[in-house]
């Protein structure tokens, strides 16, 4: 028996956890026992070999029961299930596929996020027809990979720590060049004012950005109160630059004060974070490195 596709593997995987919340390592085992996978086909691996195919099979299918809120990620690691995915999972349904989970709206909102035709954004699954190029087609399915990866960035992010946030937010912004090398850095901690980390701009450290950041749910909008007070501790630290980062989104309003206020701020919300962690390599890793080549159409001309 061959590796089972990441949609065979959706039901199944929701009736492993119904039984109880699973690590990957453990709804793994059980798929691979349920489907009497062979040592060989347990070992195979995607192409990159940074993976066995059955796990990586296993996190699309749990990521795609997550976006569709049958599966929950109470913690890092590890999946639950929610009350309509028990529903499901003791119903007689034979298959949980793509077409199936276009029932629920988390799932449907997830799959519209991706028709968004920005350069940097994943192209709509129905976008490219029979007269689409080789290159359409390799750009849509890296734009998807790329979506789908940032998404389970936030998904893991809010299944983290408070502090486990503030230094990934740290990491970020010394991955940015930020805070010269050897720079120290202060962690939020009761009584800091709202600071959640100090950073040099500069490797003199002769300009300081202080930082705040809050793990958000998507429905929890930062308000316009709460830049207006980040703003008020950066008065009263004498700071010129902050940088207010969030899981989750800005109200208009709290755009509209970091414009107009002396100070230069910068808020950044759950899609551009997951932008930049991706862009410079914080909490993800290139594991395929594809060249493409084209013909050279110059060369094959005669003179």
């Amino acid at each position: 028996m061959s590796v089972p596709d990441y949609q065979t593997l959706m039901l199944p995987l929701l009736e492993s956890v119904r039984d109880g919340d699973k690590s990957v390592s453990e709804y793994v085992e059980e798929l691979s026992e349920r489907f009497n996978l062979s040592e060989d086909e347990k070992n195979l691996t995607i192409p990159s070999g940074s993976q066995t195919l059955i796990r990586n099979r296993a996190q699309w299918a749990a990521t795609y029961l997550v976006k569709a809120g049958l599966l929950s990620r109470p913690r890092r690691g590890v999946v639950s299930i929610t009350d309509s995915g028990r529903k499901i999972a003791n119903s007689n349904i034979s298959l949980i596929d793509n077409n199936y989970l276009m029932k629920f709206e988390g799932f449907r909102d997830f799959k519209n996020t991706s028709s968004q035709t920005d350069s940097d954004e994943v192209i709509n699954d129905n976008s490219l027809d029979s007269s689409a190029t080789p290159e359409d087609l390799i750009a849509k399915a890296y734009a998807n990979y790329q979506a789908a990866t940032k998404q389970e960035i936030l998904d893991l992010i809010l299944s983290s720590t408070p502090l486990f946030f503030e230094r990934l937010i740290i990491d970020l912004f010394k991955a940015m060049g930020y805070g010269g090398r050897g720079k120290s850095t202060h962690m939020g901690k009761s009584g800091d004012g709202g600071i959640d980390g100090i950073i040099d701009e500069d490797p003199l450290g002769l300009e300081k950005i202080y930082l705040q950041a809050k793990r958000y749910a998507p429905e929890n909008k930062i308000q316009i109160d709460q830049i207006r007070s980040f703003s008020g501790t950066l008065v009263e630290q004498s700071a010129n630059k902050g940088i207010f980062v969030t899981t989750s989104s800005f109200v208009s309003s709290a755009y509209e004060y970091a414009e107009r206020i002396p100070q230069s701020l910068v808020l950044i919300d759950g899609d551009k974070l997951t932008k930049l962690m991706y862009q410079y390599d914080v909490g993800v890793r290139t594991v395929e490195t594809v060249r493409l080549k084209k013909v050279d159409v110059d060369y094959f001309e005669e003179v």
